[in-house]
């Protein structure tokens, strides 16, 4: 399923963002990478239900995520769940996608916030734990350039509320549509970082 578009358009270098979360143990590094127009996420998809290792990532559908925050917030949560010994779901990329979602509907969380067949733009997450992992950014950059079918962009916030985000899922998913002082603020960026609060609020209330 190698892609050698893919491979000319980005070096290994610019596909993966090496990011340092804070109050995270130095054993955990975490890398996201984000892709638009997949053509094969039935693909990747079968990997994960067939539990191949080599596709052990936090698929995540981009259309479903307001920011890097959000992301982020998610990542640390399943870090801090997987950390405690209480996982739910198998793995702490399955966890990543499960910490995005407002109840702790598995199944559900899955299907709003992971990859589906038909995902066509997403943020795939690497969580690399030393030891044992010997993987490194660069084996994952060569991995997702050869095997995910779609064009690697920046995981910035601008690129992913201009060109990804579907405001009108993430409303519902998180509730949204009934807040009406939300509708009343004319001003878009100030209204989508309202939403980003109210979906990291949501976020938080999961485990309560």
């Amino acid at each position: 399923m190698g892609s050698s578009e893919n491979d000319s358009a980005a070096a290994p270098s610019e596909v993966l963002e090496t990011i340092q979360l804070e109050h995270v143990p130095s054993t955990h590094t975490v890398h996201v990478a984000v892709f638009k127009d997949v053509t094969n996420a039935e693909f990747l998809h079968q990997q994960l239900l067939s539990r191949n290792s080599e596709y052990e990532y936090a698929f995540i559908d981009a259309t479903s995520v307001t920011s890097r925050l959000q992301v982020l917030a998610a990542v640390f949560k399943a870090i801090t769940i997987q950390l405690s010994g209480n996982m739910k779901t198998p793995n702490i990329h399955s966890e990543i996608v499960c910490s995005l979602s407002p109840n702790k509907n598995i199944s559900e969380a899955y299907r709003r916030f992971g990859i589906t067949p038909t995902s066509r733009h997403l943020i795939i997450v690497k969580v690399l734990i030393s030891p044992p992992s010997t993987l490194t950014p660069t084996t994952i950059s060569q991995h997702l350039l050869t095997n995910v079918s779609g064009t690697p962009i920046p995981f910035t916030d601008s690129i992913l509320q201009s060109d990804l985000t579907d405001w009108g899922k993430v409303r519902k998913y998180y509730k949204l549509n009934g807040v009406n002082w939300l509708d009343s603020v004319k001003d878009e960026a100030q209204r989508r970082k309202e939403t980003e609060m109210l979906v990291l609020g949501g976020m938080a209330l999961r485990g309560l």
